[in-house]
């Protein structure tokens, strides 16, 4: 197997995404009240989305933003058919 392939990202679709974050964030106590959005961004060279957190505990916001950046770096979005 190549290195490359082991470093390559899942392609996901917003759907996916959205469902992906959700439980990852509802796994953790402090995370499950945060709401958000998938947003599609340009592509650059480490991700093409990112998510957009409306209402957070204080407490919540490190431990969100690494649950993010972990599915960031696992998956990217689905180029549109």
């Amino acid at each position: 197997m190549a290195f490359g392939a082991l470093l390559a990202k899942t392609p996901a679709t917003l759907d996916e995404l959205r469902v992906r974050v959700f439980h990852a964030l509802q796994r953790h106590p402090l995370c499950r009240q945060v709401e958000f959005d998938i947003v599609s961004t340009p592509r650059t060279r480490r991700t093409n989305w990112t998510v957009s957190m409306r209402t957070i505990q204080p407490g919540a916001l490190w431990t969100a933003h690494e649950i993010v950046a972990d599915i960031q770096e696992a998956y990217e979005l689905a180029a549109a058919a």
